[in-house]
């Protein structure tokens, strides 16, 4: 990435050069770690420019003198290894042990520095590509006397299956559908030798009296490093690169740089490059969670929707690569992987879609990219009415294309809520069928993006086709899903539903309420014994039955999507300081919002404690954009 690129980003966010550094911010995430077991993700690492591999920081004092991994991923996360690479220095026959450790993780850098028998050593691992980290290390010799001494690289594989190969100068490492490179800037004096699962790489070498020593290992998945290049060069790349993400991602000055810089690096280590039947680049959920190994549609909207603020490539390269697999009849398919064979093409997931477009041209002002949007966009938005109205009265409902109620469930993206345990299947046509029930959340998205395609429309000077049914759906909404004895939304089958949940708030941050159905919402959503919980905005009332935040997964955790979309409805609706006391609940008792600790998927309304997968991208988006806003 060339100073060209951040300094034209940061111009077009209106964004002043070196205002954010990202020596600053150091060890924001706790990355520590120790491979016991090739499958265990669950931790935090470190990834970069979309590469399909990880790193982390040693966890135990035997691992200094190495970053932990990498971890390889594809379809699933394994580790190859503890450590592939640790340096090991001896002299006279005795290998130097490290003192005085001490090792940061840094905005798109690790490091590591200690002292050998008065020598010290600068260990710093860095992404040049999207294929290849760079290890630097360099080796100070501050004394009177020169040093001779025998360095060694070396690690083995733990990963089953493994075989390495010798080609020329450098290593290979091939088995399971992984290829992983091991190169050396100046290759020239290094003897390799391979040892069953490891390797070691030695080379002598003599320090001058206050002189120093550098090399570069490249370490490589999947596509050997394509050239040479200075570390020093790709060094302040690396630092121009992240403090523009840093610089733009802040916006206004805020108390919040080490919670917004977190949310940050959590998207970029989860940004998976275009690979295989990936056709563009996007975000996983979280590469910290085997499941999750994929693209999803929801996620990718609410992902864009914040990355835009700090990498609009990425963004639009998000939307895309769900587009890349729009059916015919114009659904966007809910989740997708290297291997095309395992999407999902059962359901789609909620319509942000053109929300999240709206969100990257509000950044960009790119005119292009909405229109070559639109005409997708409005095929996906006509595609509900055609394939999820099973009574043809324009209010949707979730569905599938199996018949299946699990995969009904799944399109909502609130898959266990307690608002569908008695849905049933209705067959609209040979390939969709809808639940017996429409969703009020549903038709609010679908307000929303009609109102977002008229934006659009006027933007590329085309019909206004769209706020006329806008009009209709809003009054069809509010007479359908609203209830004057309770003052919320509910779902509606063949009776109103009496679950009160997220999706009764979406109204508001669609601006369909009245200011007093507004009104009367945000005084339930203020009630301690609903929604006002220790950790505010459950999505499902505390008070109902079935509430069980640990277990439940949509059945009383907090997310912070739905937690977004109710702060910015209560804005909307001039309830500014109930939502500012929800925020600042969130900050103060969420895990991971001023701790080392990562931002989980979702949280426990009455305890704060992070639940379900760690380094959760819509969690990371979705408290950026509350910072932000």
């Amino acid at each position: 990435m060339r100073k060209w690129w951040w300094l034209l980003c940061c111009s077009a966010l209106g964004v002043k050069a070196q205002q954010a550094d990202r020596q600053q911010f150091a060890d924001v995430l706790d990355i520590r770690h120790v491979v016991t077991d090739t499958a265990q993700v669950g931790v935090s690492f470190f990834s970069d420019l979309g590469a399909w591999h990880a790193y982390a920081l040693p966890g135990q004092t035997a691992d200094q003198g190495a970053f932990i991994g990498p971890l390889l991923m594809d379809m699933d996360g394994r580790w190859l290894s503890n450590a592939i690479a640790k340096l090991q220095v001896f002299e006279n026959g005795k290998e130097l042990l490290p003192a005085n450790a001490t090792q940061h993780y840094y905005p798109g850098l690790l490091e590591q520095r200690y002292e050998l028998d008065g020598m010290k050593v600068h260990l710093q691992l860095l992404f040049s590509s999207k294929h290849t980290a760079m290890i630097h290390a360099a080796i100070i010799n501050p004394g009177i006397k020169p040093r001779k001494l025998l360095l060694q690289w070396g690690g083995r594989t733990v990963l089953h299956g493994q075989q390495w190969q010798r080609a020329g100068n450098h290593l290979e490492l091939n088995g399971n559908g992984h290829t992983f490179y091991i190169d050396y800037a100046s290759p020239d004096n290094w003897s390799i030798q391979q040892t069953g699962a490891g390797y070691t790489a030695a080379k002598n070498i003599r320090i001058p009296a206050n002189g120093r020593w550098e090399e570069t290992q490249l370490q490589s998945y999947n596509q050997r490093a394509a050239k040479n290049e200075s570390f020093n060069t790709v060094l302040e790349q690396n630092r121009q690169r992240w403090n523009g993400y840093l610089s733009a991602g802040f916006g206004k000055d805020t108390a919040q740089h080490r919670l917004m810089t977190k949310c940050i690096m959590t998207l970029i280590t989860n940004w998976r490059s275009a690979a295989k039947g990936l056709r563009h680049d996007g975000i996983f959920p979280s590469a910290s969670y085997q499941g999750f190994y994929g693209f999803w549609a929801w996620d990718s909207w609410k992902q864009a929707a914040a990355v835009s603020m700090f990498h609009p490539a990425l963004a639009k390269d998000n939307i895309r690569a769900m587009f890349d697999y729009q059916l015919a009849d114009g659904m966007i398919i809910d989740c997708i992987y290297t291997d095309s064979k395992e999407n999902n093409r059962r359901d789609t997931k909620p319509p942000l879609a053109a929300w999240a477009v709206w969100e990257v041209f509000r950044q960009t002002k790119d005119t292009a990219f909405v229109k070559e949007m639109y005409t997708p966009l409005a095929r996906y938005h006509e595609w509900w009415y055609a394939n999820r109205d099973h009574d043809g009265d324009s209010l949707c409902e979730y569905g599938s294309t199996d018949g299946t109620r699990i995969a009904a469930a799944w399109e909502s993206g609130m898959d266990n809520a307690v608002r569908f345990d008695h849905a049933r299947m209705q067959k609209n046509n040979a390939g969709a069928w809808s639940l017996d029930q429409s969703s009020v959340d549903l038709n609010a998205y679908l307000y929303a993006e009609k109102l977002y395609l008229a934006k659009m429309a006027a933007l590329l000077h085309l019909q206004d086709t769209w706020t006329a049914g806008a009009t209709a759906l809003r009054e069809k909404i509010n007479q359908q899903y609203y209830d004057t004895a309770t003052g919320f939304y509910y779902d509606r089958g063949a009776i109103l539903s009496d679950v009160q949940g997220a999706e009764g708030w979406l109204p508001l941050w669609a601006g369909i309420a009245s200011p007093s159905q507004a009104a009367a919402v945000a005084a339930l959503l203020r009630q301690p014994e609903k929604f006002n919980t220790y950790l505010p905005l459950p999505v499902l009332a505390a008070d109902h039955p079935k509430f069980d935040p640990l277990k439940g997964y949509w059945r009383g955790p907090v997310w912070l999507d739905q937690f977004y979309f109710a702060v910015k409805g209560l804005k909307a609706y001039g309830f500014d300081s109930l939502a500012q006391e929800f925020t600042t609940k969130l900050l103060h008792h969420g895990t991971g919002m001023h701790d080392q600790l990562p931002l989980y998927e979702n949280y426990h309304p009455l305890t704060g404690k992070g639940l379900n997968a760690p380094n959760f991208s819509w969690s990371a988006a979705h408290t950026l954009l509350l910072l932000r806003e």
